[in-house]
């Protein structure tokens, strides 16, 4: 691997450059959906920003273990030790099984992951699968002394944690001393804690709570944080490469992974920490009781007050390329407009280029401002993913490729090895790293090869026309044409069309 690989560290908050625990090899855990509902917008940007990663990883020749697991238990409404399940209160409401409510909502993301065009992770644990782990990593933690057990439930002593090791805190930059003042101005309220910032690794649970088994200590269910340092640890062993998710899974879901891992083997669980940042919409976070929010269905059917028309799966996809993993993402109609346009210009150079047979003589300053451009798109993709940078490149490259189709003197004589490196960079990072499709040669697409092949019969015909001076049949077939928002070019390597 000759390009170096640089990653934004959320632990250290420096970037770094990526060095694998064992060479060639990369372990990394994402933290997967929560499947009590259907996988939201925001969701898709997380996992289709480590899907890029992921594919970028296997283009710079890393053997990699991507491990993305199924939160089936242990989740509760108020997203700490308190509240219900949420997969129980959902099966409660659609009058369901647990596991019909675990069976439907993963088949409901699985079907987004591929509607989105995004790979399927080397391993798709469930925390319910992985009970045993979970206990035995419970056990752990108590003989180490980290945490206790009150009435049937075991929580992890975080200040004594963080007494004793300064890595609590590290990754959020959570303030020790706030955990103890907080710890004191709080314990009256704690019915079992010894500390209101310790948290529940295992819970008793009551008789209502429908997803419960059988432990040391009680019977009951594993605590949320739990099962990401049980099941990351079976999977990528005690010390992995990367670890990602949302960034609001930094605190307390990822710090307390941490503080577990730490508690059971005093190892830290990975080197390097990954986090996508929020999806916001008209400028403010979604909220559903706030009327701002949409769903991937409602922009793919444009079914919604929000936009203006429908927005193809391929088209929202490349309106989240266009911003860094670790930026906000702003979703507005303008935006998907301008996403819309892009999508199509880069998608239709693409097409002209992988036509080509062959170049010409050559052009020695144009066949070196490609060969930067195509470097730069490496290189940018290798300084933390950055795909916005990266896609830009290709950009610079597009109207190069127009003005060959176009037959402009001084472009039109590139190289065949030129011709040759720019279709598999296009390529390769269209369709293999970035994992977009062509909407127009997808099959089952309402415009797909058989309209290519249309098309040119059509050039053909309107060619004859022209050779025998027909204008009016050449004419009335580019107007007809126009008319449909199908362009005709001519040029000196013969005639192309476009959609407009």
């Amino acid at each position: 691997m000759n390009q170096e690989l640089y990653i934004q560290n959320s632990l250290s908050r420096k970037k770094e450059r990526f060095e694998p625990l064992e060479e060639g090899f990369v372990g990394m855990y994402v933290c997967g959906p929560t499947v009590y509902s259907d996988v939201h917008l925001g969701n898709c940007r997380t996992f289709v920003s480590f899907d890029v990663m992921y594919r970028y990883l296997l283009h710079l020749g890393f053997k990699v273990r991507y491990v993305r697991n199924i939160t089936d238990v242990g989740h509760l409404t108020d997203d700490g030790d308190a509240g219900d399940d949420k997969i129980g209160e959902r099966a409660k409401l659609e009058k369901l099984e647990p596991m019909e409510v675990v069976q439907k909502y993963t088949n409901g993301f699985h079907a987004m992951m591929n509607i989105f065009n995004t790979k399927r992770p080397s391993i798709e644990p469930r925390a319910t699968g992985h009970i045993m782990e979970q206990i035995k990593m419970v056990e752990d933690i108590i003989d180490n002394g980290l945490a206790y057990e009150k009435n049937g439930s075991v929580y992890f002593d975080t200040i004594k944690f963080a007494s004793s090791s300064n890595e609590y805190g590290k990754l959020s930059g959570r303030v020790i001393d706030e955990l103890m003042n907080d710890s004191r101005d709080g314990l009256k309220n704690q019915d079992e804690k010894n500390h209101p910032a310790d948290f529940a690794i295992w819970m008793r649970a009551d008789e209502s709570h429908l997803m419960k088994w059988e432990s040391p200590w009680s019977i009951g269910f594993p605590g949320w944080h739990l099962e990401c340092s049980a099941m990351s640890t079976k999977y990528l062993g005690t010390h992995f490469d990367i670890h990602g998710g949302g960034n609001d899974l930094k605190f307390p879901h990822h710090e307390n992974e941490i503080a577990q891992n730490m508690g059971a083997c005093h190892c830290t669980p990975a080197k390097y920490w990954i986090h996508t940042n929020m999806l916001l919409m008209n400028g403010r976070k979604m909220s559903k009781s706030d009327n701002n929010s949409i769903t991937p269905e409602q922009l793919f059917t444009g079914d919604s007050e929000h936009i203006s028309k429908s927005y193809s799966p391929m088209i929202v996809k490349f309106f989240m390329l266009q911003s860094h993993y670790s930026s906000t993402l702003d979703l507005t109609d303008g935006a998907l407009l301008a996403a819309e346009k892009g999508y199509k210009r880069i998608m239709e150079a693409n097409r002209y280029l992988q036509r080509l047979k062959s170049g010409g003589k050559g052009n020695a300053d144009i066949e070196q401002k490609i060969n930067d451009l195509i470097a730069q798109t490496e290189q940018d993709m290798s300084d933390d993913f950055n795909t916005p940078k990266s896609l830009s490149r290709l950009f610079e490259l597009v109207p190069i490729i127009n003005s060959h189709r176009d037959g402009k003197e001084g472009f039109i004589d590139i190289s065949e090895e030129i011709v040759l490196r720019l279709q598999q960079t296009f390529s390769t990072f269209l369709f293999e790293i970035f994992g977009l499709q062509d909407e127009f040669e997808t099959e089952g697409n309402s415009i797909s090869e058989k309209f290519g092949g249309l098309m040119e019969l059509i050039i053909d015909i309107r060619k004859d026309a022209r050779t025998d001076k027909n204008w009016g049949t050449s004419d009335k077939i580019r107007d007809k044409l126009n008319e449909l928002d199908i362009q005709l070019k001519d040029g000196k390597e013969g005639t192309n069309w476009s959609l407009n």
